[in-house]
């Protein structure tokens, strides 16, 4: 098994990134990255708790929900979840977070990677309301790094191509599998049921 366990050994393997690559890396939110963000429905924020131990959070609002205080300052809304708090508790221990924002439709991604910071009220709450409901909490991403990230993957896995998509119907549902993984009583289709319900009545 040929495992790669240093930096030397993963260069000499895949090589330098060119000039050019490493140079699209800036510290800051120019025109381009606000106008994809103030079109991004749906961004993935990564934490990691101080063991090295990950969490990557789906989060999904209207397009422009997500606030751009200044070039260097970004703000996400909570939503009602499930209360886990993964993402908020490793920003908590470890104050560092990474995003990546899709358009849908767009095959190339922005990357943003920064400092975090968990807050509870400001005076900009009030712009993060949605549906008439304010959320409890926001979080505050100071970029470090924001890079475009190229259509590579999106291409080789034709994400936006229906044709390639499988039938829903050849997959179990959310309450089949929750029935299955935690044994429960209930049938499959009283836990689609109410998660549907849930689902539907409990976004905001």
């Amino acid at each position: 098994m040929g495992t790669i366990e240093t930096h030397e050994a993963l260069r000499e393997l895949i090589g330098e990134a060119k000039p050019r690559t490493q140079q699209k890396i800036i510290d800051h939110l120019d025109e381009h990255a606000r106008n994809l963000i103030a079109h991004s429905p749906f961004v993935l924020l990564a934490t990691s708790a101080p063991d090295g131990s990950c969490d990557v959070s789906p989060r999904g609002d209207p397009a422009g929900s997500v606030l751009v205080l200044d070039d260097r300052t970004l703000v996400l809304a909570d939503r009602p979840g499930n209360k886990l708090a993964d993402s908020f508790r490793n920003i908590i221990d470890n104050p560092h977070a990474g995003l990546l924002f899709v358009v849908p439709g767009m095959n190339e991604t922005l990357r943003v990677n920064g400092r975090a910071k968990l807050l509870s009220d400001a005076p900009f709450f009030d712009s993060l309301v949605v549906q008439g409901k304010r959320p409890k909490l926001a979080i505050v991403i100071e970029v470090e790094e924001l890079y475009m990230h190229c259509a590579k993957a999106f291409l080789r896995s034709s994400l936006w191509d229906p044709s390639t998509w499988p039938e829903r119907s050849t997959l179990p549902t959310l309450g089949t599998i929750l029935r299955d993984q935690l044994s429960l009583p209930t049938s499959a289709k009283e836990l689609d049921d109410d998660l549907n319900e849930r689902a539907m009545t409990q976004q905001y």
